[in-house]
């Protein structure tokens, strides 16, 4: 019985102690609860701050917080359950699960708050709207700083592009507009101002921007690229933001970057600058604002604002010295600046006028340290060109003279000889290449475009490229610039040792006396000089030269025989030059490529034999200049075709003939057809009419000129393919009408007083110039009989699928001709099908009668021409009165929008008016 007691007892005593030790160990969590609770709110509370501060709205997140504050609630009927200072429970059980719950969700939100994503809640708060930065002054801006600020007040525009040269002040606009926007009335929640600069990296733009917003320390270095952009998307997408980001050189993912597309909706702005247009176009910009130079007047006020009135007021004679600095400055702004720093010092007129006359030569030679400021700058955007060839081309416009228009095709010839493009069969091929280089140049504002045939070079990037060309680079380079110096003679031979590029442009040299010792002398520019003589020595040491240029040289007579000692030239122009006869030496020049001999004053004699021995010559060109000698047989021109026809490397031909005789010569030479790219015909006095079509046989016929043709009374369109000769009419094998023409943009007609009409143009589809000078008895640009019968042979229009999709197009004709109209396929004559009208539609006429007519059609795509109105009109305009046909034509505008295009004539009379 005891031991069954005892045994009873004892373990009685172990149960009790048991539950105490249990009771006692569970009892802390119910004693505890109410400071639990007290802990949990603060926590809590803490970590809700935190939340609001960084707007961190994770899904593990909000279900703790949830909970928690489900707990905090829950807590209080908890309480009201606890006895025995809460040691006890009336609902012991539930209280003991309750009050674990809750110190274990203590813990979480501790450890939450320590190791969790919430490591950098630990930093500041952002701090004001924007960052002030410091700027330079905007005297003379503030026209393009308004200009741009309306823009951005625009509602619908959230993307803007300012773009521009270097050095234009495009960073000084953007520091005033964060500065502006400093003002809590504008409404932005946050402004942030990156620097992107070439060859950004998107982890640099994120750390920037998490700086500013205030997520950057802690475990931010430790995250990818990804985890960045989720983090800076989520705090801006709450923002109305404006990002304002620096010198940028190529697009930017701002979804990559975490940046959330601006809309209308969220009212956010992304404001960028860049010195390429093209890059406005990859960031998709709502706006693109060119920030052009300086006015002369804006000019000057800026530079007076850098020198000093104490400066400019300190002498009588300075007051006008410094406005021709000013404007050798070019408009810009960084240039203007640190010159007129430069010149804040110099107080006496003769520093100023020799800083003038430095100036005029090359900027960077006077001021020591405009080289640490400006051209580095500058020489930032040459280093970042995409390839050498670009930069070479950069550095080739410098040989031409300040503020020249520079032809395009004679600098992509020269960079097509000088090996800078890349190597093609065919010269077109090249100059795409050297067109595309051009365009890239224009786009990053290192080139103007003055016209569509020509460039210039901004004063200052002209000086920037000599520097590095002559200065810093000397070694690669060596170019050996004097164009435009008003030079009497050629530089001394000292000063032109080592040169490989050396141009003497646009001065007064009348003669080449002393031989220079130039062995590495690869290109030699003379052109516009006041050559009479060349010694015959000249070329002694210049074994290496590749191009020798002598355009525009008209008092030079003839080439001297020395010439020949050019054994590696490449490149020869002696366009605009007197020279009356090739000299028989030239045979020596068995590398030539390039020939060019156009508008020559009195004709030229070419040796027999010549042009043959010039094997590798690919590009030869003689517009203007009458070739044919009139005085020598007929088989030394029909010679002289045959020539031509053995160049196998010919690929560009252009030339004028003076009979119709040679013109046939010309046409029965079928190898001489594909690379006939211009032709002029002048002074046909043996013939009254010409078939137009005959040269449609030349396939890539980019310019036609007639001129002088005074007994030329009609231009035919006959589909004759008869070889038989008329006396006064020429005849040659054509082609169908629909296809001819097709590359001819250019049509200049002169000088043919017995000219009726031109209604042949019609047949160009992409003419884009047309001039019409001095024809006294042209009645008519469109001869209504002639174009009914054009109208007929067309049986196919230039259009396809794709022109529907891009053009407005509106087709009117007779239901006849509409039916028997050949089409690409069945499809792209569905798709025409509602453009075409068949009604009549009154057009104004296109010519009024004038003494002397000058007609220009410009950027005209002509795209079908149906039919002709069987009315005329009467149109008086002045003491004539005429009556003439109206005719229908249908073309395209560029803008895609069927438009009329307008035509300017002039009279003798001065009688102006528009059509």
């Amino acid at each position: 019985m005891g031991n069954i007691f005892s045994f009873e007892l004892m373990c009685c005593d172990k149960i009790t102690s048991g539950c105490w030790d249990c009771v006692a160990g569970q009892a802390i969590y119910t004693y505890q609860l109410e400071e639990s609770l007290s802990e949990l709110k603060t926590a809590s509370d803490e970590l809700k701050e935190q939340r609001a501060d960084v707007i961190r709205k994770l899904s593990r997140t909000a279900t703790m917080i949830n909970e928690v504050d489900q707990r905090i609630i829950d807590g209080k009927k908890e309480m009201k359950n606890l006895c025995m200072g809460g040691c006890c429970s009336i609902n012991y059980r539930s209280n003991l699960k309750f009050s674990k719950t809750v110190v274990k969700r203590l813990h979480d939100v501790k450890v939450l708050k320590r190791k969790g994503a919430f490591e950098v809640v630990a930093m500041e708060v952002p701090g004001a709207l924007t960052v002030e930065r410091p700027c330079n002054s905007s005297v003379g801006m503030e026209s393009m700083l308004n200009k741009v600020w309306s823009i951005l007040e625009e509602k619908h525009t959230r993307i803007v592009g300012i773009y521009g040269v270097g050095g234009v002040g495009k960073t000084s606009i953007l520091t005033e507009i964060n500065n502006k926007m400093s003002v809590p009335s504008n409404g932005f929640d946050m402004v942030i101002w990156v620097v992107v600069s070439k060859g950004f990296r998107i982890a640099k733009v994120q750390d920037d921007i998490a700086k500013r917003i205030g997520l950057f320390g802690g475990m931010w270095g430790e995250k990818s690229a990804e985890e960045k952009a989720m983090d800076i998307f989520r705090v801006l997408r709450e923002k109305k933001f404006v990002v304002l980001m620096d010198d940028v050189w190529e697009r930017v993912d701002v979804l990559k970057v975490g940046i959330p597309l601006p809309t209308y909706e969220n009212r956010s702005e992304i404001i960028f600058t860049t010195r390429s247009n093209e890059v406005c176009g990859q960031m998709r910009a709502h706006k693109k604002i060119e920030v052009q130079c300086l006015t002369e007047e804006q000019a000057w006020e800026l530079f007076e604002h850098d020198v000093g009135n104490d400066i400019l007021d300190g002498h009588p004679n300075i007051r006008d010295l410094p406005h021709e600095v000013a404007r050798e400055c070019g408009g810009l702004p960084l240039a203007l600046i640190t010159i007129g720093r430069a010149m804040a010092c110099k107080r006496t007129p003769e520093e100023w006028e020799y800083a003038i006359q430095i100036l005029k030569r090359s900027a960077n030679s006077v001021f020591p340290d405009m080289d640490e400021e400006v051209y580095p700058l500058l020489k930032f955007i040459f280093d970042c060109l995409p390839n050498d060839s670009v930069r070479c081309c950069l550095l080739y416009c410098s040989l031409f003279p300040e503020d020249y228009r520079i032809p395009k095709e004679i600098f992509i010839d020269c960079c097509i000889v000088e090996g800078f493009m890349d190597e093609y069969e065919s010269i077109s091929q090249a100059r795409k290449q050297g067109h595309q280089i051009i365009g890239s140049l224009i786009h990053s504002c290192l080139l103007e475009e003055a016209s569509d045939s020509t460039v210039k070079m901004h004063d200052v990037i002209r000086d920037m490229c000599l520097w590095i060309a002559c200065k810093l680079y000397a070694h690669k380079w060596k170019f050996f610039v004097r164009a435009g110096y008003e030079l009497t003679q050629v530089p001394g031979v000292g000063k032109s040792r080592g040169i490989k590029r050396m141009s003497l442009m646009q001065n007064k040299i009348e003669a080449l006396n002393e031989p220079p010792y130039c062995p590495d002398l690869q290109t030699l520019f003379l052109n516009q000089n006041q050559l009479k003589v060349v010694h015959n020595d000249f070329f002694q040491f210049m074994s290496g030269l590749k191009i020798l240029c002598f355009r525009a040289n008209r008092g030079i007579r003839e080439l001297p025989v020395g010439i020949s000692k050019l054994v590696s030239l490449e490149y020869l122009d002696l366009s605009y030059t007197g020279i009356r006869q090739l000299p028989t030496e030239l045979k020596a020049l068995e590398k030539l490529k390039c020939l060019k001999l156009e508008y020559l004053l009195d004709g030229i004699r070419i040796p027999r034999g010549l042009i043959s021995g010039f094997s590798k010559l690919k590009m030869l060109k003689m517009m203007g200049s009458f070739l044919f000698d009139k005085s020598a047989a007929k088989d030394n021109n029909e010679c002289l075709v045959e020539e031509m026809q053995s160049l196998n490397h010919l690929n560009e031909l252009s030339m004028s003939v003076t009979s119709a005789f040679d013109l046939e010569r010309l046409m029965s030479a079928e190898m001489l057809h594909t690379c006939t790219k211009q032709i002029g015909l002048h002074s046909f006095r043996d013939s009254k009419q010409l078939n137009i079509l005959s040269l449609a046989n030349f396939k890539c016929l980019n310019y036609i000129q007639i001129s002088k043709c005074e007994s030329l009374e009609e231009v035919k369109t006959e589909m004759d393919i008869t070889r038989a000769k008329a006396p006064n009419q020429t005849q040659i094998p054509v082609v169908e009408p629909q296809m001819c023409f097709q590359s001819l943009v250019k049509v200049y007609i002169s000088g043919c007083s017995t000219l009726r009409d031109i209604t042949w143009l019609i047949l160009a589809q992409n003419l884009r110039h047309f001039i019409v000078i001095d024809c006294h008895k042209m009645e008519e640009i469109i001869n209504e009989i002639k174009l009914s019968q054009i109208a007929e042979m067309l049986t196919r229009l230039p259009l396809n699928s794709n022109s529907a999709k891009r053009n407005k197009i509106r087709i009117h004709g007779k239901e006849k001709w509409w039916k028997e109209m050949h089409w690409e396929d069945e499809s792209t004559r569905n798709a025409f099908l509602p453009c075409f009208i068949a009604e009549v539609i009154l057009l104004s006429p296109l010519l009024l009668f004038f003494d002397s007519l000058l007609v220009c059609f410009q950027k005209v795509t002509f795209l079908s021409f149906c039919f002709v109105l069987e009315k005329h009109v009467d149109l008086k305009q002045g003491n004539h009165s005429c009556s003439y046909p109206l005719t229908c034509l249908i073309w395209l505008t560029e803008d895609e929008e069927p438009s009329e295009r307008t035509i300017t004539y002039c009279s003798k009379s001065a009688d102006r008016g528009r059509l």
